[in-house]
């Protein structure tokens, strides 16, 4: 097997020029810094080592890169008219609300929001759409979308520092015009740039921006790329001629709930200082509320005047039911009434999607899951990687759950056949071996709003994630994907 347009098989097989690749590439990746925390020591950078990544970039068409990057602002519009429909919401999650109670809890704070009246209306976005390429026989590769992330969307930071790593592998190769076929690639200044915008429009000088991060922080220096970006930029404020850096701080959910408060204009304060944007890079899986005083933290932020990323109803306009919802006929034209090209754009990046609902449409979705589970994938409303189901075991839960409202925390979603690529995935502490390979491509989106008023609306980057094709489910944090970069063709 070739890598398509891509590098030669005597190249891959020659275990001498691999070896010294490998050792380049590693003192490469840590003088970038792509790099991450041990996980004896997660939350300490005395020691620390490379992030995991591939030795070579992996072949992507240009044509489907090209759709995947054009079609994401239309994304970013779908996802902020969805946050702000709160009957499609109810619609579209009141049968996952009635099982699933984590999506039931968020979605109560959304009720309590609504009915209290939104404090804020500045709205900031930063999400990913995710990607997989699907080839089928003799077919071109279509583009097919496997989720948005709408909160927490990681590694903007680490996947603005890999190009570099690839090009010098590739020069050292011998393959100088190959290295000149990886892009420029900087979603942390795009994410920066977008939370700027919405520090700036707060308008209060002395307000912090706030990462609101987890209790381990092995991946702190994928956020650090984001926050170094936002302390280097410098804001002129119109209401007064002096120049304002932004401060950055970082929260967990305990310093909230010990030392946050409200003042009587809804203003966020923690430990006295103002807050004027939270960036939640945490609190989108059940494990990160540890208690209710993690969810009471959550509440205060959300009914508070600083600028959420993402507000609560942004984070429930990304879950697995809405995805499934918008893959119904008629539905996306419901927010996009008059732009048929940016439905059609949309549209032809879904994957079949199918309900599981109780009655007539959802058993037939059961019937035909259990005729042929390996033609499918069967996905619980979570985040993080790792939750989805496959094959036989596809069978096992929904023989248990087919005849109870149990079904409907699931939606079952086409699976995708990407074309495998051989490659080498650094780790630490792993012996260096060939692996066949699959790819999925990531594309972020920054959107600003303040009240009708779309302020910015772009695509700021893209993330190319491999792993060995013997594992079906989970990502770089997860400890299963590795960095990598598209080498277009």
């Amino acid at each position: 097997m070739r890598m398509a347009q891509g590098l030669p098989d005597e190249m891959l097989m020659n275990s001498a020029l691999i070896k010294k690749l490998a050792e380049e590439a590693k003192d490469s990746a840590v003088t970038q810094g792509v790099l991450m925390r041990l996980q004896e020591t997660p939350n300490s950078s005395e020691v620390v080592s490379f992030a995991p990544f591939t030795l070579f970039p992996t072949p992507v068409p240009k044509a489907v890169f090209s759709q995947a990057l054009a079609v994401q602002t239309h994304y970013n519009t779908l996802v902020d008219k969805i946050s702000q429909d709160a009957d499609f919401l109810q619609e579209a999650l009141a049968s996952t609300i009635a099982v699933d109670d984590f999506t039931a809890r968020l979605f109560k704070i959304h009720q309590q929001i609504l009915k209290e009246g939104r404090s804020q209306s500045i709205v900031l976005g930063l999400n990913r759409s995710d990607y997989m390429l699907d080839q089928r026989e003799n077919d071109t590769p279509s583009l097919k979308q496997i989720e948005i992330n709408t909160i927490a969307a990681s590694f903007g930071g680490l996947s603005s520092r890999t190009p570099d790593v690839h090009r010098h592998i590739l020069k050292m190769a011998g393959k100088l015009e190959e290295s000149e076929r990886i892009l420029d690639n900087n979603p942390a200044a795009g994410l920066a740039r977008a939370i700027a915008k919405a520090w700036e429009l707060y308008g209060s000088e002395k307000a912090v921006v706030a990462f609101f991060v987890e209790d381990v922080q092995r991946n702190i220096f994928d956020q650090r790329f984001v926050e170094y970006e936002l302390w280097k930029r410098v804001v002129l404020f119109t209401n007064m001629p002096c120049f304002r850096n932004i401060h950055v701080i970082r929260l967990r959910f305990e310093d909230v709930f010990k030392a946050g408060s409200l003042d009587q204009d809804k203003r966020l304060f923690v430990d006295g200082k103002e807050v004027a944007v939270v960036y939640f890079r945490n609190g989108y899986m059940p494990d990160n509320y540890t208690s209710e005083q993690s969810w009471d933290a959550r509440l205060l932020m959300e009914r508070s005047r600083a600028v959420k990323c993402p507000d609560i109803s942004t984070h429930l306009a990304g879950t697995k039911k809405v995805q499934q919802v918008l893959a119904r006929p008629g539905v996306l034209e419901r927010f996009f009434p008059d732009q048929p090209q940016a439905v059609q754009q949309i549209r032809a990046t879904f994957a079949g999607l199918y309900t599981l609902d109780m009655g007539p449409e959802g058993d037939k979705t059961v019937s035909m899951a259990l005729a042929a589970p390996e033609r499918f994938v069967l996905k619980p409303q979570r985040e993080g990687g790792g939750n989805n189901i496959y094959g036989s075991e596809i069978c096992q839960v929904l023989e248990e759950v087919k005849e109870s409202t149990e079904r409907t925390a699931y939606i079952l979603m086409d699976k995708i056949h990407p074309t495998p690529v051989r490659n080498y995935l650094m780790r630490q502490g792993s012996p260096l071996k060939i692996s066949n390979c699959l790819s999925e491509l990531g594309v972020f989106g920054a959107y600003v709003r303040q009240g009708k008023d779309m302020v910015t609306n772009e695509c700021v980057g893209h993330l190319l994630r491999t792993k060995s094709s013997e594992h079906s489910d989970g990502g770089v944090a997860a400890g299963v994907a590795v960095l990598d970069n598209p080498l277009l063709f």
